[in-house]
């Protein structure tokens, strides 16, 4: 009698837990293959609420979920806690911080990244906010400086550390203003009873001419007046030069002192892209082809932030639901590699823009449907709950906002202690 040798299942890696491993990983949950998800954390982040974090709206636990937990039920997936610095690409073998993994196809979802443009005096002194240890250091330290304004005599300093700069005019920046505003202007001001409020400043500074550029005109008027109607002042066309940690440069001369400049202003892929030898493009994204795929490299797929796709002559917007669309055609095609069919081509379907202002405002574009106010932060609000990927993050976050809109609190306004 012969032994029989068992097949073995094709191996997948997938490098990063975002939107795109995570779809990824899902989309082959039953299928005959093994799949290793790679992250250097043990969360999956739900990233578009991190600004909630940072104006202690939420806590770190409402927005993010362990890994292992979204998997406990899809035998065919392994979790490695590790961070990635390199592929060989010829011998198919990903070297982790821990060890080293083989691969018969390999999924690249490993992000973006603040992107300062070269500014290392920003990099340094400001404040980024793509992770939760940023986030929370953000909220930590817009706490600690009404502490401080709260006792502090002399007053240029005093308005120094109630001067909140934002750098940044798309949905993270303006989100971030309004969630700010909310923060002092409707739970700040009635705890810090000494405090003379009017020497609050919340700047909002965009270097182009225009909020939310791809929203239509009368949007964008809308998110102007809103954030000036909740005591922030919109500088549009202004660029920073400088920020030393206590004094903001302006092109043209202006000096703005500071020691809050939260930068908003760009993203680029994760670093790992910048070691892998591959043909990049603008924001150091990869080059892929029509099927999300490496050129000459047909196992190995680059989705979400870390791909550069052109769709309709302009490369597509890092942002959430690219990452999911393109992680269903990689999952798609690696099943058709693996039998031996053909590959499906990669389309964006454009499911519109929406951003939240804050309590009751918000602006929503999908397709010939557009609106703001109340209804726009509905949908905004009914859109970002069902996209949490636990039901008891949703019912909590659920609370949460219910809690804040009936009673105007903010319930997360401990300041931990964190290595800076």
């Amino acid at each position: 009698m012969q032994n029989e040798t068992a097949v073995k299942p094709p191996h997948i890696v997938i490098i990063g837990a975002g939107f795109g491993g995570i779809r990824t990983a899902r989309a082959l949950a039953k299928h005959e293959v093994k799949i290793t998800l790679i992250d250097k954390y043990n969360y999956h982040l739900f990233q578009p609420l991190l600004y909630q974090v940072a104006t202690a709206g939420l806590s770190v636990d409402d927005i993010a979920y362990p890994v292992r937990a979204i998997f406990r039920n899809q035998k065919n997936v392994d979790f490695r806690l590790a961070e990635v610095s390199d592929v060989d690409f010829d011998n198919k073998v990903v070297t982790m911080n821990t060890g080293e993994i083989g691969y018969d196809y390999l999924v690249i979802a490993a992000g973006g990244s603040t992107n300062y443009f070269g500014m290392e005096s920003m990099e340094k002194n400001g404040f980024g906010m793509k992770t939760l240890d940023e986030s929370v250091m953000i909220r930590n330290h817009v706490l600690r400086m009404f502490e401080l304004a709260a006792h502090e005599k002399d007053a240029d300093k005093r308005r120094a550390l109630l001067t909140f700069v934002i750098v940044g005019g798309g949905p993270t920046g303006v989100e971030s203003a309004g969630a700010l505003s909310e923060l002092i202007y409707h739970v700040m001001v009635k705890e810090y009873h000494n405090m003379n409020f009017k020497e609050v400043r919340i700047m909002l500074v965009e270097a182009s001419d225009k909020l939310f550029a791809t929203m239509p005109k009368e949007l964008r008027d809308a998110t102007v007046e809103t954030l000036i109607r909740k005591h922030v002042e919109v500088r549009l066309c202004v660029q920073v030069t400088d920020y030393n940690g206590e004094k903001m440069s302006l092109k043209g001369g202006e000096v703005i002192p500071t020691y809050t400049v939260v930068w908003a202003a760009g993203v680029k892929a994760n670093s790992l892209l910048d070691t892998l030898k591959v043909e990049q493009a603008s924001m150091r994204r990869a080059i892929v082809n029509e099927f999300l795929q490496l050129p000459n490299r047909p196992e190995v797929f680059v989705i979400g932030d870390s791909a550069q796709f052109i769709q309709g002559e302009r490369p597509l917007p890092m942002v959430a639901p690219v990452a999911i669309q393109q992680a269903e055609v990689a999952a798609k095609n690696i099943r058709s590699l693996i039998r031996g069919k053909e590959l499906k081509k990669f389309t964006y379907r454009d499911v519109g823009n929406m951003a939240t202002i804050g309590r009751n405002a918000a602006v929503v574009h999908m397709g010939n449907f557009k609106t703001h106010g109340f209804i726009a932060w509905a949908i905004w609000s009914f859109v970002h709950i069902l996209r949490l990927i636990d039901f008891r993050n949703r019912a909590v976050v659920f609370v949460k906002w219910m809690w804040d809109y009936l009673v105007y609190e903010r319930v997360v306004r401990i300041i931990t202690r964190q290595r800076q």
